[in-house]
């Protein structure tokens, strides 16, 4: 523990070692991905990262701040970009090869948003104490590169000065996608979408349901098709640019025996009947699509509050695009999420087209990077913003904001916005982000 300006910073290898209740009383409340149980499970995965840490800041009423942390010793960059920002880092690669193996540091969620987590807004001298002791982190786990990964604007913006004075350079991330809620019902969801939209979506309902033994449940007890769920998410990972997380069987049976399971949903229903004070509306459960009794996609779902993320998806590509299978678990999902009572359901940053016709906002988020080596430093500066812009440019499409640029200085304070959406997107298309 190091003490400076009247702080004291810790760090911690587990949230299992927190103190008792600090953790639920920091997160965010309707951030699924921010629950305890998603953390201790991936703690328990193999998703990536060599180990994780949280870091505590502490003044003298006691903890007033934690950070999480992955740590990476050997993350290769050029796994974590797509095709085209890949061969704008080659040059990079032939000149410093162990450049493109790079130790790194991430500072906030592995697979969702970033959050620097509080009891209330922190003086300049205790933001500038938690980067520094970031730094010394790094250099005593001797990880070159640290990153504070998918911050939105308003999350970096109190941050911004401690990063800036200690060399930290700002770039875009790809945008995170969210659908707000509010609806009685799934028809009233319909009805609101614009209008091509909503044609596309109720054409693909329309195909769904007249696929022969095409049915869709949602399950809160899926342990028995765990070989089936890794199975379809392995076919969407290879086809994957980028694979800075990949989950594993260890992740999945974490996550469904962290989260006491509620009453199954009825294998007829496309949607089960949970209420916002239902059990059922909270922790994880499974969008599975079935043909007859074969598993041929699914989306992993977690809730919180008012809260939902669709995390992660697997398909089965023999019959993905003539189903309509990546449709098919995201209309279930949405209807989940409003029967339960949420207020927002998030996606990955992944098939923006196809989301944006769900009615999804794309909400702007950014990394903030240095290394702790002035040379290396200079030329992630220099090479890495174009190799990102790049790629989100490829990501978004006709998405992309006019700002979708690097920002040497800081964010600007972005809001969410909406574009319109294509009369059919490919939804075969889909490829996972790091996120």
């Amino acid at each position: 523990m190091t003490r400076q300006h009247g702080y004291r910073v810790e760090v911690v290898r587990a949230v299992e070692l927190l103190p008792d209740g600090l953790w639920e009383q920091l997160a965010p409340p309707d951030d699924p991905m921010w629950t305890r149980a998603v953390m201790t499970a991936m703690e328990r995965g193999r998703i990536g990262p060599d180990s994780f840490a949280y870091l505590l800041l502490h003044d003298d009423t006691g903890v007033i701040a934690v950070l999480p942390l992955c740590l990476f010793r050997q993350l290769r960059l050029d796994d974590v970009v797509d095709p085209r920002a890949r061969r704008l880092l080659a040059p990079v690669g032939r000149l410093f090869p162990r450049l493109l193996r790079v130790p790194m540091l991430i500072c906030g969620h592995l697979l969702g948003q970033g959050h620097l987590l509080t009891t209330g807004r922190l003086t300049p001298e205790a933001l500038q104490v938690l980067v520094e002791a970031v730094l010394d982190l790094a250099r005593s786990e001797r990880l070159g590169t640290v990153l504070f990964k998918d911050f939105t604007p308003v999350e970096l913006a109190a941050l911004r000065p401690a990063l800036t004075a200690a060399r930290f350079f700002f770039v875009p991330s790809l945008p995170d996608t969210e659908l707000r809620l509010g609806q009685v019902s799934f028809d009233e969801y319909l009805v609101g979408l614009p209008a091509k939209p909503r044609r596309n979506a109720r054409s693909k309902l329309r195909r769904i349901a007249a696929r022969p033994g095409l049915r869709t449940e949602v399950l809160d007890d899926f342990a028995h098709l765990l070989p089936e769920v890794l199975a379809l998410y392995q076919q969407v990972m290879a086809r994957a640019d980028q694979t800075l997380d990949v989950l594993d069987a260890s992740f999945l049976a974490a996550v469904h025996s962290g989260a006491a399971p509620a009453s199954p949903a009825s294998p007829a229903s496309p949607a089960s009947s949970a209420g916002p004070g239902d059990p059922a509306a909270s922790g994880r459960r499974l969008v599975a699509c079935f043909e007859d009794e074969r598993l041929v996609a699914f989306l992993l779902c977690f809730f919180a509050g008012a809260g939902a993320t669709g995390a992660r998806i697997g398909l089965d590509y023999r019959i993905a695009h003539e189903a309509r299978l990546y449709h098919a678990v995201h209309y279930a999902a949405i209807r989940l999420a409003i029967e339960s009572g949420c207020r927002h359901i998030r996606f990955a940053q992944t098939a923006y087209q196809p989301k944006v016709e769900l009615g999804c906002e794309l909400v702007e988020q950014y990394y903030a990077m240095t290394h702790l080596r002035p040379l290396p430093r200079a030329l992630l500066r220099l090479l890495l913003p174009r190799a990102l812009a790049a790629a989100q440019a490829a990501a978004l499409g006709p998405h992309a904001a006019p700002h979708a640029a690097a920002d040497p200085i800081g964010p600007p304070p972005g809001q969410p916005g909406q574009s319109g959406a294509p009369a059919e997107p490919d939804e075969e298309r889909y490829s996972h982000a790091p996120r």
